[in-house]
C-alpha cells in the first residue's frame, strides 16, 4: 500500500497549483492599479485625519463647513500664466485642500495640505495656474494618469457621479456635492444627501470610460456611510 506522494509527483501537483492559480486568479497590473488604490485609500485617510483634529466650526460664519479639507480629483489641467505654458488633457489628478478663502472650491497655494513626509511638498499633483505639475512642489505620483496610467475615475452609489470629491467633518463622516446653502445635511438631488447615507464606491480605471471596465482593468475604492472607513473591495 502506498503512504504517500513520491517526490516527483509532489512537485507535479505544486506545479499543478501554480498553473491554477495564474490562469484563475483575475490579474490586475499592480503599478496601475493596486499601488494606485492604495495609494489614494491612504490619501482619504489622511484627509478623514486632518479634518477630525482642525474641525473649521466657527460661530461667526454661516457657511463654516464649506472649508471642511477635502479630497478632489481632477483631470484637463491648464495652465495660461505658468511657464511652460501647457494643456495637461485627460490626466487625472487629485488635491487635499481646506478652502478658506471665499469657498471658491479652488484651492491656492495656502489652501493645500502640506505632504507630512516633505514639509517643502503640497498634497497636491498639479492645480490650474497655481502649483504647475512641473513645479517640484507637487507630487508626481498624485497625478494617476502619469504615474500609473489611469484613464478614467468614476464616483458611484452613495456619492453622486460626477461630483469628484469628498469632504469629511470633524467625526470624520464623509460629505459629497458642493455645499452653498446653509444647510450642511440637506438633499442634493432626489436620491443623494451631502452626507453620505450609503457606502461610496471610487472606480479607478486604465481605460477610457469606467462603465465598460472589466473587473481586470478596474480597482474600486469603497467609503463606508456615517463613518467614513475607506478601504478597498
Amino acid at each position: 500500500m502506498r503512504r504517500g506522494l513520491t517526490l516527483i509527483e509532489l512537485i507535479f501537483v505544486i506545479v499543478i497549483i501554480g498553473i491554477l492559480s495564474a490562469v484563475l486568479t483575475p490579474r490586475f497590473d499592480r503599478p496601475t492599479l493596486t499601488q494606485a488604490a492604495h495609494q489614494v485609500v491612504s490619501h482619504i485617510r489622511y484627509t478623514q485625519h486632518l479634518a477630525m483634529v482642525d474641525n473649521k466650526f466657527n460661530s461667526n460664519d454661516a457657511e463654516w463647513y464649506q472649508g471642511r479639507w477635502q479630497i478632489r480629483f481632477k483631470k484637463d489641467l491648464v495652465y495660461s500664466s505658468l511657464p511652460p505654458n501647457k494643456t495637461f488633457n485627460n490626466v487625472w489628478t487629485y488635491y487635499i485642500f481646506s478652502d478658506k478663502s471665499g469657498y471658491t472650491h479652488h484651492p491656492d497655494i495656502a489652501e493645500m495640505a502640506r505632504n507630512p513626509q516633505n514639509s517643502n511638498q503640497f498634497l497636491s499633483g498639479g492645480f490650474n495656474n497655481i502649483l504647475h505639475v512641473e513645479d517640484e512642489r507637487s507630487m508626481k505620483e498624485m497625478r494617476l494618469g502619469d504615474k500609473y496610467g489611469i484613464k478614467d475615475i468614476k464616483f458611484s452609489n452613495g456619492c453622486r457621479g460626477g461630483i469628484n470629491h469628498l469632504q469629511f467633518d470633524y467625526l470624520g463622516r464623509p460629505f459629497n456635492n458642493y455645499i452653498t446653502t446653509n444647510n450642511p445635511y440637506g438633499v442634493t438631488s432626489a436620491t443623494h444627501q451631502r452626507l453620505i447615507r450609503r457606502r461610496c464606491e471610487i472606480d479607478l480605471c486604465i481605460v477610457d470610460d469606467c462603465s465598460t471596465a472589466l473587473d481586470n482593468e478596474k480597482v474600486i475604492i469603497a467609503i463606508e456611510a456615517e463613518t467614513g472607513y475607506t478601504h478597498i473591495l
